[in-house]
Order: C-alpha cells, then structure tokens, then sequence
C-alpha cells in the first residue's frame, strides 16, 4: 500500500478505532496524511523515539492491550461473523502498517529510521483472546493497581513492592489470606476478608503483597477509601463483566455510629439489589474488632430498641466471611523479624543488635515488624 491507502485504512479502523488516540498513532496518522513534511515525520520518530525505537513491537503491545467490543464480547459470550470478520481484516492491516519503513514513507534519508520486524497480529491477537483472564484488556493490562477518584478507577503507576516474603513472623495469617485469594481467582466460593489487629503488624502490607503476588493470573487491587464506600455499588456494577479478579481494598476501616458508609459497606457484604460479583472480593483492614466506634453516651439515648441497634452496630465484623488477626508479636518473634529483615537488608547482626533493637522498639510505642523494619532501615543507613 502507499501512504494515502494507508492513511484511508488507519483512518477507518472500526475495532481499533481507540487506537488512533495513542499518540504515536496520531502521529503516523498525521504523518502519513503529508509524509513529505519533514516536521511530521520527525515528529513521528520523536513520540516514537520515547517509548521503542521498534515500530512494530511498540504497535503489537497497543494492539493485544487494546480495549475493544471485541475483546468484550469474546470475554463475555463470543463474537458474531460480522465482527470476527472485521477483527481479522483489521488486524492483516495493523500488521502490514508495523511493517512501514522510513523510506516507506518518504525520501528524506536524513531523518532516523525506526526499527521494524515481522510479527504475527492475527496469531497474538488470538493468544491473547484466550488469555484474557489473566492479561486483561484496556488499563487493567497495563496496570494491576487502581484507586478511585470521582467515579473513575485510576490506575497507580508506581504500586508498593511489597513482596510477602519480605513480611517476616506472620506466615500462618498469610497463608489464610493466600488460600482465600486463589479460591477466588480459580472461581471457587471465596470470603470478604477482614484482617484485624494491632497496629505496624503488616496487615496492609499482605493485601498489597497478595496484589503483587498474582497480578500475572488476574489479579487487580481496587483501593477504595472509607468516605468512597457509598461508590461500591457502581464499582461492582462496572466490573462485574470484566473476566478478571478484583479485590477491594479498605484500609483503616472503622465508622461513628452515625456514619452513612456504615450500610454501603453492610449491603456489599450482605448482598443487595446488585449484588455481589464473582470476581470480587472485599479485603478490610482494621486496628479494631468491633468497627464502630461506641460511647457509653450512646447507650443512654432515646432509643426503644437500643439494644437491637447496637447489636446492628457490632455485627458488621461478623459479615466478613473470614476475619484474620495479626497480633503484636512477642519478644522472639520479634527478635526473628529483626533478624531476618538484617539478612535482607545486609545489616551485619553484632552482639548489640538485638538489644538496640529492643530499645527503639520501646521507644516507637512497642514491639511490631513496623518498628522492626525501621530500625533496621536506620541501622543500615548508620544511624542507630
């Protein structure tokens, strides 16, 4: 093809046609259209230049990482002709573009050239139709973790490391929260996970680590603060078709007795009009086992039935499926983490280690691996 039936074809993508907003598309797309503007052309290499100097890998990623309504329909029932028909046209096209040279387009031999190389579209493009349950499609392939701002999911482009082996002492309550999370991602029935307990003992630190974890067989965190709650519904209801697994993370959860995220929260767990999805758990973390938060006033009000209301009030732990206690640890235990995180950290374990480290953890308000990861975090940097 020259340059003006490729610039027709790319202008008419049906299936692909979010493609054009990618900004390396947009400039083919407008360097084709005039590709004797060494300007266009040079801007062509420049977005280009900033991701790959590989055209056809770069075009190959956004095509398989393509959110489209046919990689909806495949995940959700299967394509009709029409659309596998037009999905395989258009996808011999966008291999025959990633194919396009710099002297393909022009004569200008001055400007850089970019690589290209031969790839199969139909046939990845096939491997990723089957494997869309672990990939993903959209931003959920590029990105395994998400918040929530307004009604939007916003993908987190630099999540937390944290890897569970880095969390030392605490290999019992991990392998409840691990079992809970395969079941749900293997579509066996699985539990809303709340994980109480004292402060600095990693609770958040495991959900995180779970994320991280299985993230490359479809696992995706969706971190939703206490005041977003009354957002679930909506967030399910968006979801619930996606052929990934999601975890709805809440951290710090606990609520006043007025608080109107108190029944978002219960008709998520209990199940509402819409419902709970299969592909999504609730994971809560909490310093306290009763989450809201009770005066002695509050049992001296006006109220008939007090005693039915705050039983309604207590209960809301009762509605995670499986509740997982991370304590403070003892004085062995945390003797074990310090120990272990000096080894990953190459902090040299002397005859003072173990007693420095018990005085800054009196001095931090007690024994935790938090505490214990600070310390050695300053002793590795010289300063305790």
């Amino acid at each position: 093809m020259d340059t003006q039936q490729l610039s027709q074809r790319l202008s008419s993508l049906v299936v692909f046609r979010d493609l054009r907003k990618d900004p390396v598309m947009a400039s083919m797309e407008a360097m084709l259209k005039e590709p004797d503007q060494a300007e266009l052309v040079a801007e062509f290499c420049a977005t280009l230049f900033e991701k790959t100097t590989d055209w056809s890998k770069y075009l190959l990623k956004i095509v398989v990482e393509s959110e489209n309504m046919c990689i909806r329909s495949a995940a959700k029932k299967g394509m009709d002709s029409v659309l596998a028909t037009c999905l395989d046209q258009e996808l011999a096209f966008l291999q025959t573009l990633s194919q396009v040279t710099l002297s393909d387009v022009t004569g200008l031999a001055f400007l850089p050239a970019w690589k290209t190389q031969t790839l199969d579209f139909a046939g990845q493009y096939a491997l990723r139709m089957e494997q869309v349950g672990q990939k993903g499609y959209g931003l959920f392939a590029k990105y395994h973790v998400f918040t929530v701002e307004g009604t939007t999911l916003v993908p987190v482009r630099h999540p937390d490391g944290q890897a569970l082996s880095q969390l030392t002492g605490y290999e019992r309550e991990q392998a409840k929260i691990v079992a809970n999370t395969e079941a749900l991602l293997e579509g066996r029935p699985c539990n809303n996970v709340l994980l109480y307990g004292d402060a600095g003992t990693g609770k958040s630190s495991a959900v995180k680590a779970i994320a991280n974890l299985y993230a490359d067989r479809g696992l995706r965190l969706v971190e939703v603060k206490k005041n977003q709650l009354y957002q679930i519904p909506s967030i399910v209801e968006e979801l619930a078709s996606n052929p990934l697994k999601f975890i709805l993370f809440i951290d710090d959860l606990s609520f006043t007795a007025n608080d109107d995220n108190f029944a978002a929260l219960k008709a998520i767990l209990e199940g509402s009009v819409s419902g709970k999805s299969d592909n999504l758990a609730v994971y809560a973390t909490s310093n306290r086992r009763h989450l809201v938060k009770e005066c002695m006033s509050d049992r001296t009000g006006d109220d008939i039935h007090e005693s039915d209301t705050r039983q309604e009030l207590m209960s809301l732990a009762a509605r995670f499926g499986l509740t997982i206690t991370f304590l403070q640890p003892d004085k062995d235990k945390y003797e074990s983490i310090v120990l272990a995180l000096a080894e990953e950290y190459g902090v040299e374990v002397d005859d003072m280690l173990l007693i420095h480290a018990k005085a800054f953890a009196q001095r931090s308000g007690g024994r935790s691996p938090r505490a214990a990861k600070q310390f050695i975090q300053l002793r590795k940097a010289g300063v305790v």
